[in-house]
């Protein structure tokens, strides 16, 4: 096992550790520090990853994975403890290591049992790094389900007056994409005859199944990806457990485990079986268009801060599906990428709303006016966010829907034109929500609000960096992630595998 092996190995396990000692040790001001300095050293470990990537030419055996670990894990289910990453799961292994970090740094004020809360947040980590960074469907199923308990936990225990019933449908829907995609997953066990739990094995026997065998493997495991994205009619969780859930999870749960489901997708459905993904991408380019119009329009007469911003991911999530549904390199390019960019976007609003919540305790739009006036900081951070989410150019969510829109057309013309349309809504819910909020004569009730701290600019600042980096020098990412979805735009075209 090579160096750069073992430290996937540590970013995978080194916030389950975190876990253990803040379980054991953790008491008081130390589970905060114990939790920031494991994430720390995770986000800083997955940066030396991302930089050490190499270019195809230079990969190993392992069919372009990089970092690879694999042995023998369970005898009896011929499954192997495989684990590696390429171009797709390397960016969204740095997301989830940014905002696990920063996640943590605006968990500072947790009273409320700090000890479970920052252990939970560790074993979160672990659980997503585990999901994408697994290459053995046996394993990859474990972290998935893995995820399920702390999420529930951190909404149930820490969220708002309807925790209980938020996180009861949250963990009702997750539950039940799960027991689809485990049937999806046998039925791939069981009728390619791989006898093996290896996703790229398993990949090189489905064209031998009959189109109809394929493609009702592929809704199986779609459905139990679609619940996560989430996909209309599937999504109504997500926005009662972003509305309950406290700040610093709400931003995990937009910023990262939403694009479990998009990643889901790619790297099984469309990767495993391409054949049934030609089939059906056309249901899929109708349902992309429905959540982006749906997304957005729901976002527009909310009053709500927080339940804007949960409806908006689902609009721009929509675009990850039409991107996946273009079939073509550029199209998942601009997947792969919304789902990086979406990650730090929606990350970034989420702690704004939080920010203002604090001084305020209202989310209701109606309620607030002219707060610029006694918050600037604060304000100019949410502009800036406000601007990124509806894709202002140099900034990272204009590159991403941009190539969607480019890959996207030549397949489904009309689908893009309809999709390219909600930008308009969105331009129009977002600059209204901040008109309202921050400009206009202050009301009396808020002349006494103070602004950021310095540690809520720190973390806010951050994601504006990485936003405007990515915006400005796209190829720092685009290039790595386009080495990733090569094979995958290849296997779709029909002129490989």
């Amino acid at each position: 096992m090579s160096a750069n092996a073992t430290i996937l190995n540590f970013i995978v396990w080194l916030p389950a550790l975190g876990a253990v000692m803040i379980a054991f040790v953790g008491r008081g001001q130390s589970a905060r520090w114990i939790a920031a300095g494991f994430s720390l050293v995770v986000f800083l470990l997955s940066l030396l990853l991302f930089a050490g990537f190499q270019p195809p030419e230079a990969t190993g055996p392992a069919l372009g994975f990089q970092y690879v670990t694999s042995f023998r894990w369970i005898q009896a289910l011929n499954s192997d403890y495989w684990i590696g990453v390429d171009g797709i799961s390397l960016p969204l292994i740095v997301l989830n290591g940014l905002l696990s970090f920063l996640a943590v740094v605006i968990s500072w004020h947790i009273t409320l049992r700090p000890q479970l809360y920052f252990a939970l947040l560790m074993v979160l980590e672990t659980a997503v790094m585990g999901v994408f960074s697994s290459l053995d469907f046996f394993l990859f199923f474990l972290f998935w389900e893995l995820e399920l308990a702390p999420m529930y936990l951190l909404i149930g225990i820490w969220g708002g007056p309807r925790r209980e019933y938020a996180a009861m449908k949250f963990i009702i829907y997750t539950i039940a994409g799960s027991a689809f995609m485990l049937v999806g997953i046998l039925g791939l066990y069981f009728l390619t005859g791989s006898q093996s739990f290896d996703m790229v094995h398993m990949s090189q026997r489905t064209h031998d199944l009959a189109p109809a065998t394929q493609t009702a493997l592929f809704w199986l495991l779609f459905l139990g990806f679609a619940v996560k994205l989430p996909v209309f009619p599937l999504h109504t969780w997500l926005p009662d457990a972003h509305v309950e859930a406290p700040t610093p999870v709400s931003v995990l749960l937009a910023g990262i485990l939403l694009k479990m489901g998009g990643y889901g997708m790619l790297r099984v459905c469309f990767s495993i079986l391409p054949d049934a993904a030609r089939q059906v991408a056309v249901w899929i380019a109708v349902l992309a268009v429905i959540n982006v119009l749906y997304g957005a329009a729901v976002a527009m007469v909310q009053t709500d801060l927080k339940k804007m911003i949960a409806n908006s991911s689902i609009s721009h999530m929509g675009y990850v599906m039409l991107g996946l549904a273009a079939l073509n390199q550029i199209g998942l390019q601009g997947a792969v990428l919304q789902m990086v960019t979406h990650g730090t976007i929606t990350g970034l609003l989420f702690m704004m709303v939080g920010l203002v919540y604090d001084r305020t305790h209202t989310r209701e739009i109606p309620e607030m006016q002219g707060l610029a006036a006694r918050m600037p900081i604060t304000a100019t951070l949410f502009v800036m966010a406000g601007l990124a989410s509806l894709g202002l150019p140099l900034m990272s969510g204009f590159v991403a829907e941009f190539l969607v829109f480019i890959g996207a057309y030549p397949t489904w013309p009309v689908y893009t034109i309809l999709g390219a349309a909600a930008i308009v809504i969105t331009a129009g819910y977002l600059l209204w929500m901040l008109q309202r909020v921050f400009f206009g004569p202050l009301l009396e009730r808020w002349s006494g609000l103070g602004d950021a701290s310095p540690r809520e600019i720190f973390a806010t600042c951050t994601l504006i960096f990485f936003i405007l980096l990515v915006g400005t020098f796209p190829n720092v990412v685009v290039n790595m992630i386009s080495v990733g979805v090569a094979p995958v735009a290849g296997l779709l075209s029909g002129t490989t595998g």
